[in-house]
């Protein structure tokens, strides 16, 4: 019987692997529009040159590849294209032919083998690490060390993060030994180092590889906001919000929080009033770390100048001097310590046009200095159309850098303005540097993200993001001499509408600003701001609210007034993702159709999120600065582009989608549990995925459904989604007395300044003050203070971590098979598999089959159809073993559900597959092109 099993299995493996070489061409049906899922993910390390200079090698991050160019005198060639996870945003070349690329939706890192002149290459190995990884550098002894930043928290993680627990640093390092990567199914890492800092973003190494710098990504700027119970009632004359205290008609505002900021010696709010005996944390502010990358494990230094404070708010990148080891950080310092946008006297004096400055700081020994690149702009003047001389001298979110070999000129990615920035490192360090046109390098494709020097060449290679594209410099003229376009499987309205989140030229009267200032790559910038307008009017709440029990009367608001108010005091900012189907917007929800009357209809009106987020179009003006809004056509495009950004998959959950015995608890008890004034807490936080089947993959409520809901706040609220709760995780310790229990002891040094509920005043889920938690129904429904009690309240906040979202857990989840690894990979390729069946993800597989690559997409019944139209349908077992018995290789990865067939077996959707593309010599990422 065993002999016979064996049989057909061989049987079974040379059929796939014949049919695979013999697989005719047939042409396809005409073609379709090309599903895509709109992620944003931040590019930290776009490009790398191989060691010999011979290859570039390129993050295509919207197509999910590496592509590989020949680097010659007369300029660029491209090679090769090799797939690797979803939403690559960093590679690095550790020798000639072996690239390693970060991939940030997929929690991976892929290990890919270039084939000779770079003409293709293949994954060999894929590496799990923490969640939405995002650089990777080689440092220690001869280079063999792979140093990787990723969040503390994730599926494929060997720890607990401990999201609950104080003290917990949020920002991890991963290194692996390149020559020895382990035989467990990630990757077996030499150590992981955790920093007491929140997610990290950008490293660097010194030249002689001995240390590594890693910088936490939102590092904060030690402000923080008292929440409104710790502050007297009743405005300013009495020690309470800092006036003015009504708007130009006399309407009281709303009692609200008080935005603190620390001075080096106390908490003081706007009017340098100390608030230090209420604040019941510290901020150390650790910014960047030093790595021992040669020690056995790779390990912090310790000492002067181990770690460094104050460098920025948002960190981005850094480049290290080769001559005088200086650490450059391209950053954004934000002024949330000012208040109020719009156009009025009081207003116009303080925040408007003035959000985050753009910056580089300089780190040496134990010095940090700040260099503002943009010191020619006079924030006392506003608004000049633009462009403008002023704003034409700006640079605007310095990303990428690099420095030249002999350490006397730094070239610096200006996101924001399409530019490169050139500067004496010299001048740089000392400040004497003067901003001008003359010293910057404009590019035909906007959104640069980041570079490599070819001095051998006289080049800068540019990655531009905006049109997926790069850009050649030379380096004696600087000018741009050539621009050559990668695949883009994006739709137009996305690529149309980007500029506008992130085109400071375009946005701003300074030239300097633009909304992803704080939307940092259209997320949020874990910041509170002050964003009232002391000359706005008192707006009526067109949303619908939420009926309450029957028993407690008609009206719904308890007698609490739904206006707006344009005092609205401190809020944090909120991501621009997932806003499609949620309804209006801002915590309040007063960017809200329902202003418009033409639309005001039940379910149009307040629910209409396209008629919403065109009412942001006015902070163009109040806010950033420029002369006047963005016109109607302008507006459109926007709108359309920002609605297609989605969340990435709960990082938290289960890959099977699964509870823990505490989350499914908390889950029944959200669900089931009626509370004092409105049922279930799902009652007002809806959970539905399959609501409104017509906004395709963007259906679903996941925590609100649109509504505003009576919640024992000073303002009336919209109900807010939960869907990014574990990203604020790192706030301990409550300022504020509540009932008859004291207050929270001292608790210490502390990763963030905001939490949760719309001012992220409030630490936890459930704050460590057991008499009062983040919702006020806790306080409600009597759950009684027992540990009974606790146990309940704990149990909500461990679902709520988990929380339901857009995508499964498993979107984005990869393994590589070989025949050296088939016995681990296969339980995770089950995994997929069952996933798939369960209707959460498309699985695909790419790599090769011996000499031959090849692509499948599972169609479900445990087959597999390839990139090859004449071959038939494979079962999930032959595919397997013939990838086995051919030597080859062969990753598979779940992606978003719609997207299977662009990213398995037809690239560009012309209805010609990959395979027989590649058979007749036409080019499968070009639609026009096709047998």
């Amino acid at each position: 019987m065993k002999a016979s099993c064996t049989a057909v299995r061989a049987g079974a493996v040379r059929s796939v692997v014949a049919l695979l070489l013999v697989a005719g061409v047939v042409v396809g049906p005409s073609a379709q529009a090309a599903p895509f899922t709109l992620f944003e993910s931040g590019q930290v390390r776009p490009l790398a040159l191989s060691p010999d200079g011979k290859l570039l090698f390129a993050i295509n991050t919207p197509d999910n590849r590496l592509e590989i160019f020949r680097v010659a005198n007369n300029g660029l060639t491209h090679r090769g294209s090799v797939p690797v996870g979803l939403e690559p945003v960093a590679v690095a070349a550790r020798t000639n032919d072996e690239v390693w690329v970060v991939n940030h939706l997929s929690d991976s890192v892929s290990v890919v083998r270039v084939d000779a002149d770079g003409q293709g290459g293949v994954v060999t190995r894929t590496l799990l690490v923490g969640d939405e990884p995002r650089d990777v550098v080689f440092a220690g002894p001869g280079r063999r060390r792979a140093f990787i930043t990723a969040a503390h928290r994730g599926q494929n993680a060997p720890f607990d993060p401990k999201l609950t627990t104080p003290g917990i640093g949020r920002a991890d390092v991963w290194v692996f030994d390149s020559d020895q990567l382990g035989a467990t199914l990630g990757g077996t890492p030499l150590t992981i180092i955790s920093l007491f800092a929140d997610t990290p973003r950008a490293l660097a190494v010194t030249p002689d590889g001995s240390r590594v710098y890693a910088a936490a990504f939102h590092s904060g700027n030690r402000t923080t906001v008292m929440h409104e119970l710790a502050v007297p009632d009743g405005g300013e004359a009495v020690g309470g919000v800092p006036g003015p205290n009504t708007n130009f008609a006399g309407v009281r505002a709303p009692e609200v929080g008080v935005l603190l900021k620390h001075n080096g010696q106390d908490w003081v709010d706007v009017l340098n009033r100390s608030w230090t005996s209420s604040v019941r944390f510290s901020l150390p502010d650790k910014d960047v770390f030093t790595l021992n990358a040669n020690a056995n494990p790779p390990a912090p230094v310790n000492g002067p100048g181990s770690v460094y404070s104050g460098v920025g708010t948002i960190l981005f990148n850094m480049a290290v001097n080769p001559v005088n080891g200086k650490v450059y950080v391209s950053n954004t310092e934000a002024r949330n310590d000012l208040r109020f946008e719009g156009p009025g006297t009081f207003a116009g004096s303080s925040l408007r046009g003035r959000l985050h400055e753009s910056r580089i700081t300089v780190l040496g020994g134990s010095s940090v200095t700040p260099r503002h690149l943009n010191k020619h702009i006079d924030y006392d003047v506003c608004c000049a159309p633009t462009p403008n001389a002023e704003s034409e001298k700006s640079l605007a979110q310095p990303l990428g850098m690099a420095v030249t070999a002999d350490g006397s000129t730094l070239f610096v990615a200006a996101f924001g303005s399409s530019k490169l920035g050139v500067y004496s490192t010299a001048a740089l360090e000392n400040g004497t540097f003067v901003p001008s046109t003359a010293n910057q390098i404009l590019l035909s494709g906007g959104g640069p993200t980041g570079m490599v020097l070819d001095e051998a060449r006289r080049r800068i290679y540019v990655l531009t993001r905006f049109d997926n594209a790069i850009s050649v410099i030379n380096t004696t003229t600087r000018q741009e001499i050539a621009h050559l376009p990668m695949y883009n499987p994006e739709p137009a309205s996305v690529v149309e509408g980007r500029p506008f989140l992130y085109d400071a030229r375009l946005s701003s009267s300074h030239g300097d600003s633009s909304c992803g200032s704080c939307h940092i790559f259209g997320d949020f910038d874990s910041l509170a701001w002050d964003l009232g307008n002391p000359d706005g009017a008192v707006k009526a709440n067109p949303s619908p609210i939420v009926p309450i029990l029957p028993e407690f009367g008609d009206d719904p608001t308890f007698g609490q007034s739904t206006a707006f108010h344009p005092l609205k005091g401190p809020m944090a900012t909120q991501s621009l993702r997932g806003m499609a189907n949620q309804g209006p917007m801002h915590w309040r929800g007063d960017r809200n159709g329902g202003f418009d009357a033409a639309t005001a209809q039940p379910n149009s009106g307040s629910h209409d999120e396209a008629a919403a987020f065109k009412q942001f179009n006015p902070a163009f003006v109040d806010l950033l600065g420029r002369d006047t809004p963005l016109t109607p056509a302008q507006m459109q495009k926007f709108t359309d582009f920002v609605l297609q950004v989605v969340y990435p998959p709960n990082p938290i959950r289960h890959l099977d989608n699964s509870l823990t015995p505490a989350q499914a608890a908390g889950r029944d008890f959200f669900l089931n549990t009626t509370t004092f004034f409105h049922g279930s807490c799902g009652a007002c936080h809806v959970i539905d995925p399959e609501a409104n089947p017509s906004e395709g993959p963007f259906k679903g409520f996941f925590g609100t459904a649109g509504q505003s809901s009576f919640d024992v706040e000073p303002q009336f609220p919209k109900v807010p989604h939960l869907r990014n709760a574990y990203q604020k995780v790192g706030m301990f310790g409550a300022p504020f007395v509540s009932g008859n229990s004291p207050i929270d002891p001292f608790l210490g040094d502390q990763v963030r300044g905001f939490g949760f509920l719309s001012d992220g005043s409030v630490p936890t889920l459930l704050t460590f003050n057991s008499g009062f938690d983040f919702h006020p129904i806790f306080n409600s429904v009597g759950i009684p203070n027992t540990p009974e009690g606790h146990t309940a309240k704990r149990n909500m906040e461990q679902f709520m971590l988990a929380f339901d979202t857009n995508l499964a857990p498993i979107v984005g989840q990869q393994v590589t098979l070989t025949a050296a690894r088939a016995g681990v990979a296969g339980p995770r390729i089950d995994l997929m598999v069952a996933r798939a069946d369960a209707g959460e993800c498309d699985l695909v597989a790419k790599g090769r089959l011996g000499a031959h690559e090849v692509g499948f997409l599972y169609v479900g019944g445990g087959r597999f159809t390839s990139d090859r139209q004449a071959l038939p349908p494979v079962g999930n077992g032959p595919l397997r073993a013939a990838t086995v018995a051919s030597g080859g290789v062969l990753t598979y990865t779940c992606v978003p559900l719609g997207s299977g067939t662009r990213i398995g077996i037809d690239r560009d959707l012309d209805g010609a597959r990959d395979g027989d593309e590649r058979a007749a010599g036409t080019n499968p990422a070009d639609p026009t092109s096709h047998p």
